[in-house]
């Protein structure tokens, strides 16, 4: 009996993150309009195009390792647009959760199971895709790239 509750326990707490940090995602990229994941393929070509460039410069990429970032961006949209699935208003859809008089449980199950089997589904070639990039680079452009991530401290933390 307590195993049983243990293991519920978890996927019930698991199962509330993962509809925290979902819902949080689709509410934040629902008011981007025309950035982010709504971005027009030519839109996102020249987001690309621009990200390379500079990340180029930065690191002062050879042609192959700028191949391989191109690589590396392409998965990571393709993975945001399997995560996004099929809808066209993620607003929308996590607010009609919540519409009704009682929190749309089976529906927000279901949120879930789609956007963890699109992580599952498509992570293993973006976990390739970083390595590949990362792996290639020199030990003086690995030292930047890890000097940039220590400089950020997350989104959060900007200051």
């Amino acid at each position: 009996m307590k195993l049983w509750i243990k293991r519920n326990l978890k996927r019930t707490l698991f199962g509330l993150f993962g509809a925290t940090v979902i819902i949080g995602s689709l509410s934040a990229c629902g008011h981007h309009g025309g950035h982010g994941w709504q971005m027009s393929e030519e839109k996102a070509t020249q987001f690309r195009t621009k990200i390379v460039e500079r990340v180029g410069k930065e690191l002062d990429l050879t042609d192959p390792q700028k191949q391989r970032l191109v690589t590396l961006t392409d998965k990571l949209r393709e993975q945001r647009t399997a995560l996004m699935g099929k809808t066209t208003d993620p607003r929308a859809e996590v607010q009609a959760l919540v519409a009704g008089a009682q929190f749309d449980k089976t529906r927000a199950s279901a949120l879930i199971e789609e956007k963890t089997s699109a992580l599952q589904l498509k992570s293993p070639e973006v976990i390739a895709a970083a390595a590949d990039f990362y792996d290639n680079l020199n030990p003086v452009q690995q030292q930047k790239v890890r000097d940039f991530m220590q400089r950020r401290h997350g989104w959060f933390n900007r200051g």
